[in-house]
This record gives C-alpha cells, sequence and structure tokens, in this order.
C-alpha cells in the first residue's frame, strides 16, 4: 500500500440494479458459477459474463479474494494496532507501510487521516505473538511515536457496498 498524496480519482462508474444485484452476489460467493448468476438475475449467461468483465475492467471489481478462517490455520487472536509516526519522519510513511504490511500476521494495513496514522489489522496465535511484533515492528522502529493495541473478539464482515 504505497502512500501518495497526489492520486488522481478517476469518475464513479454508475451502476445499475443488475450491477448492483451481481456484485451482492459475488461478494457472497466469488467462485458462483456464471450461468447460476445469470439465471438468477433473468439474463442470457454471455450478458452476464459481459457485465462482470465490464465491472472488473472499469474497476468496480478489483479483485476475487480468499476468505480464510484464521482460527482454522492457529490464528486465533487478532488485534489492532493504531500506529502513531513521529512528525519528523513522516517522510518515511510510504516505506514503513511497505514493510509493515508484508509482515506475518498483518491482515489488513490502514493508512489514516485524524489522530493515528496508521491501523495495523494482526491474527497470530496468542498475545506474545502480538508483543513480540509490537517490539520487533513497532517499538524498535525510530520513526514510530506511539501505538496502542486493542484485541478484536469479534470480527464480522460488513455488508455489501451495492
Amino acid at each position: 500500500m504505497p502512500v501518495t498524496t497526489n492520486d488522481v480519482r478517476p469518475d464513479p462508474v454508475v451502476l445499475d440494479e443488475t450491477d448492483r444485484k451481481l456484485l451482492r452476489m459475488l461478494g457472497e460467493n466469488a467462485r458462483r458459477a456464471n450461468n447460476s448468476m445469470a439465471t438468477e438475475l433473468g439474463i442470457a449467461p454471455s450478458t452476464c459474463l459481459a457485465r462482470v468483465n465490464a465491472l472488473r475492467e472499469s474497476g468496480v471489481i478489483r479483485r476475487f479474494t480468499l476468505d480464510v478462517d484464521p482460527e482454522r490455520i492457529g490464528r486465533a487472536l487478532q488485534a489492532l494496532i493504531f500506529v502513531r509516526i513521529r512528525p519528523g519522519a513522516r517522510h518515511t510513511m510510504s516505506t514503513f507501510s511497505e514493510e509493515i504490511r508484508v509482515q506475518q500476521g498483518v491482515t489488513q494495513l490502514f493508512f489514516l487521516g485524524g489522530t493515528d496514522d496508521f491501523v495495523i489489522h494482526l491474527a497470530v496465535r496468542d498475545s506474545n505473538d502480538v508483543r513480540q511484533f509490537v517490539l520487533d515492528h513497532l517499538s524498535a522502529n525510530p520513526a514510530v511515536a506511539s501505538t496502542q493495541t486493542s484485541l478484536v473478539f469479534d470480527h464480522l464482515p460488513g455488508g455489501p457496498w451495492v
């Protein structure tokens, strides 16, 4: 996640009801068969495929992802670590984000506006792993002014975007 300040934003894509329904279906199951979606939408399979491809080409659909249950792979503890970068080290934010996002256990990294600069979503075995992550990657980093860690008791995915 490179941190940039001069991103050019494209114009929003106008979605009709069929596009919204397609996105909801794919949000529930990104591997759903094209024919199944076409049948539910009442459109031809070729039309359905063309619409999905158009949503991908326009950037509305960025990627299809995998949802892994962290507990099933031995990462039962999740934490959100709020990070504040020192004022004199703001020029290192891009490097910081690139280094942190590839560390084991980091599932998401958010660059923020406001009091904190980043939120790190961490999934690890136990509290010792959280502690070690903070010591190794945050407390030891001279650019980091402060951190605040919150444990996640439950993670409930959001609803559809559309």
